[in-house]
């Protein structure tokens, strides 16, 4: 774990809000230089602590009104199980995330689609067929609140 002062966790707080800010700004917004925040910055890509920056696209304005969440819990387990449906899983374009869990289910996966009906293709034609899938569960998001983590 790296140490962080409290000026880097300024500069994370405000990079969660808004990722496009130029280091100018921040400084500004920060009472600190432009190479001073840009260092700092540098140093986080570095470290490992910022690990990339990633576009928020709204769904729905594109199209995909519906997100499912889907436990799976494979009917086989083992090793060979775990890799065939991960690698065909990751194949599926309405899969948004594919997250390997401890508990009921094996993993949760977050799923797009244009409607229910869309969805239930998606399930029946794509997600069921896979290889080791056994029990499924899905649960349809209603609303979501996006809250960053402490940092």
């Amino acid at each position: 774990m790296i140490e962080l002062d409290e000026t880097d966790r300024r500069i994370l707080r405000a990079l969660v809000e808004d990722a496009t800010q130029s280091a100018s700004a921040l400084g500004r917004k920060l009472g600190l230089s432009q190479p001073a925040v840009w260092r700092r910055i540098k140093r986080l890509h570095e470290t490992g602590v910022i690990k990339g920056q990633r576009l928020d696209l709204d769904r729905e304005k594109l199209g995909f009104g519906v997100s499912v969440f889907l436990g799976v819990k494979l009917a086989t387990k083992g090793r060979v199980s775990l890799d065939d449906f991960e690698r065909a899983v990751s194949a599926i374009p309405e899969v948004q995330s594919v997250e390997h869990i401890l508990g009921v289910y094996d993993y949760r996966l977050r799923v797009v689609a244009r409607d229910i009906s869309d969805f239930e293709r998606v399930l029946r034609r794509r997600i069921m067929t896979l290889p080791g899938v056994g029990d499924v569960e899905a649960n349809v998001l209603l609303s979501e609140e996006r809250r960053p983590g402490p940092i």
